[in-house]
């Protein structure tokens, strides 16, 4: 537009030729203007009309008039060039701990289509093959393998006691459990549960923020304190011990084994999380309170650490459309109580996702 503006301003103060011709003819007055110059002449007589090539050309201002507003000016180039630019914001509010919604979103909707199609029937068909003592073994055989990084982060949040039950636990189910393969450990007379730590929740323990929530594809739900945090748990120790831990059959083995066992475990969560009106919504705020109670649990708050101990406030159920327009009577019908959110297993894995959202 600024192109066109200068263009004609040019043609206008062109000396001569199309553009001077061109200007006269634009700003001559017509007969109305003459007209009405006439009759507005303070002695009432009009005056007589005057040829155009008699008289310099002739600009016609609009006055206003009393007791009304002044006409707006017109606007200037800088201002057309700015309007032509003008960015549009949305007045839905991003919240604070979820700067990245948009992009999250789209992640969250992207891999809620590839679970719906691949990593859900895979998932399924892995907990009909395999029995749940072969699924539970494989399990804790790689929780075991993870226990050296457990308790070196009790000891760097001043917690020795706890560091030397998880080496406990290590060292019994290493022997007696048959390399981790059973838990004995947490049973009795032991009695050594397993307690989740890592280096994002030492992070966290020394007042380090979550940082912003992001939804990642194979990793789901997490914050930037927490894929720093995975990153150092999953790389530490197979740095230090090499060997079989470094070997890539081990390393995509145990990811694929890992990320079908959590979505099995965590299925009945995700299907409760789906009955939400804002299933996006609920799920980032589960995780992160989930993430919170495990921080404040370290502080002495709770023993969040000790699977079972702490279970989240129930998520309460979205009524379904049909019951929220019934008709109202007399006897209220009963309301089936809140179902309670089991303790969400906040480890990094390939997440299903809501689907409707």
């Amino acid at each position: 537009m600024s192109v066109t503006l200068l263009a004609s301003a040019a043609l206008i103060v062109m000396p001569g030729g199309a553009g001077s011709d061109m200007a006269d003819a634009m700003l001559a007055p017509t007969g109305a203007e003459q007209a009405l110059e006439g009759a507005a002449h303070p002695d009432g007589v009009p005056q007589v009309p005057i040829a155009p090539e008699q008289a310099a050309p002739v600009i016609v201002l609009p006055q206003p008039g009393y007791g009304t507003a002044p006409e707006a000016a017109p606007p200037s180039l800088d201002q057309i060039e700015q309007d032509d630019t003008a960015i549009v914001v949305s007045g839905a509010r991003t919240p604070k701990e979820d700067p990245m919604q948009a992009v999250n979103q789209a992640s969250y909707e992207a891999v809620q289509a590839v679970d719906d199609a691949v990593i859900a029937p895979i998932a399924m068909t892995y907990q009909k093959a395999l029995p749940r003592p072969v699924r539970s073994g494989l399990r804790n055989f790689l929780r075991n393998l993870t226990e050296p990084i457990v308790a070196i982060n009790f000891m760097l949040q001043l917690k020795p006691g706890k560091a030397a039950e998880t080496l406990g636990r290590f060292a019994l189910n290493s022997t007696v459990g048959i390399g981790g393969l059973i838990d004995v450990a947490k049973a009795k007379p032991f009695n050594l549960p397993y307690r989740r730590n890592g280096f994002a929740y030492t992070f966290g323990y020394y007042g380090i923020g979550p940082g912003p929530y992001m939804f990642l594809p194979l990793v789901g739900p997490t914050t930037l304190r927490d894929v720093v945090g995975l990153t150092l748990d999953r790389f530490l120790l197979p740095f230090a011990v090499g060997g079989p831990l470094r070997h890539p059959g081990y390393v995509y083995g145990s990811f694929v084994i890992r990320s079908l066992d959590e979505r099995v475990e965590n299925d009945a969560l995700f299907k409760r999380i789906r009955e939400e009106s804002n299933p996006y919504a609920s799920y980032r705020e589960l995780y992160l309170k989930t993430r919170q109670a495990e921080i404040d649990a370290l502080r002495g708050r709770a023993d969040f650490q000790k699977e079972g101990s702490v279970v989240l406030p129930a998520l309460t159920p979205t009524p379904p459309p049909s019951a929220m327009s019934a008709p109202v009577v007399d006897a209220a019908p009963a309301v089936p109580p809140p179902v309670p959110a089991p303790v969400f297993v906040s480890e990094p894995v390939v997440q299903p996702l809501p689907a409707g959202y």
